[in-house]
């Protein structure tokens, strides 16, 4: 494969990167300097779900698969864009609103909900997002589709105690990506996402670091 452009599609990681409320905050402050220890070390505090993150099935069910457990080969290759700018907030991405790609989507692609709701961090809005409706997530899992990412906090509706999408995708050993940005910066076709996350043993997900690529 060769790549053409690449888009980096994860927040930078700060202590004032995005959290899902009530999530541990992210703290990174110096542990040595070059000065006194003659090295620069960095010391970093944060939740599993910090920043651009993907959640493992075990994130909503005991007993399923942790992060370090699932198949690499799930964080890797071509993707959809699905672009749902129009939606307001806290409105449901319907079936009605991925129509135009259904045909597009195949087995084991990666789906990408393009938002745009990442421009409203820094606002009480940004926990307002469009969410994706458990009938388009059960139609993406029926498509055989094992990783979908979102540019918003959540994947479900943020603020209530149920979470469908993600029940349903824990059930189905498949993958969530949420709290990411830039996917309008997508302006080719024929993209591959890579969003490996880290080998932390028994966790329910990790910060990841997602791209998209042209490739030839």
């Amino acid at each position: 494969m060769r790549v053409k452009k690449i888009v980096d599609l994860s927040w930078p990681l700060t202590n004032n990167t995005p959290i899902y409320p009530g999530d541990p905050e992210p703290n990174i402050t110096v542990a040595t300097t070059i000065e006194k220890e003659g090295y620069n070390l960095s010391r970093i505090i944060m939740g599993t779900q910090t920043g651009s993150h993907v959640d493992a099935p075990y994130h909503f069910l005991n007993g399923a698969n942790t992060i370090d457990r699932m198949d690499l080969r799930m964080f890797f290759g071509e993707a959809v864009v699905i672009k749902v700018t129009h939606k307001n907030k806290r409105e449901e991405i319907t079936l009605k609103d991925i129509k135009k790609y259904r045909d597009k989507i195949k087995e084991n692609d990666i789906i990408l909900f393009n938002t745009n709701w990442y421009k409203k961090v820094g606002t009480d809005e940004y926990f307002d997002h469009p969410y994706i409706s458990i009938e388009v997530a059960e139609f993406l899992i029926e498509k055989g589709v094992k990783f979908i990412c979102i540019d918003t906090i959540n994947a479900d509706a943020t603020g209530g105690s149920e979470f469908p999408v993600h029940d349903l995708f824990a059930k189905s050993n498949c993958m969530i990506g949420e709290n990411m940005a830039y996917f309008d910066k997508i302006d080719f076709e024929n993209v591959i996402i890579a969003s490996f996350p880290m080998n932390i043993v028994g966790c329910d997900g990790s910060p990841v670091r997602i791209v998209a690529m042209e490739s030839e």
